[in-house]
């Protein structure tokens, strides 16, 4: 595995470390539809929280949040109708990013908030 894909794992096992400290239940991860994914799909309260993750190792280029795309947004939206299809829900929904940075003396975690 490249150290790229491990610092994407390794972003995605913190903000759901970091999710469940928060009483989020975490319902999927690397959820699949079509050619999307979404990375955590959680539940808060009576909201199913759909939630992309990026990591980075750096701010050089931007905050990784900065990074989650209008086509993943979009790819993200139909894997969410999709999901409540699938499993029947009619939950309240929102769609949140967690940005992470990871280097060698710090971490740092942001949670954007109903993004869309």
């Amino acid at each position: 595995m490249s150290k790229i894909h491990e610092l994407g794992h390794k972003g995605e096992r913190i903000a759901q470390s970091f999710l469940k400290k928060k009483n989020y239940t975490i319902l999927q991860t690397n959820w699949r539809w079509q050619k999307a994914e979404i990375d955590i799909i959680a539940k808060n309260e009576n909201c199913i929280v759909f939630i992309e993750v990026k990591t980075r190792s750096t701010t050089r280029f931007g905050e990784p949040s900065e990074f989650v795309s209008m086509k993943k947004i979009e790819l993200m939206k139909d894997a969410a109708e999709a999901y409540l299809e699938v499993f029947k829900l009619e939950n309240e929904i929102r769609f949140d990013i967690i940005s992470i940075v990871i280097n060698s003396d710090t971490q740092k975690i942001e949670h954007l908030i109903n993004i869309i």
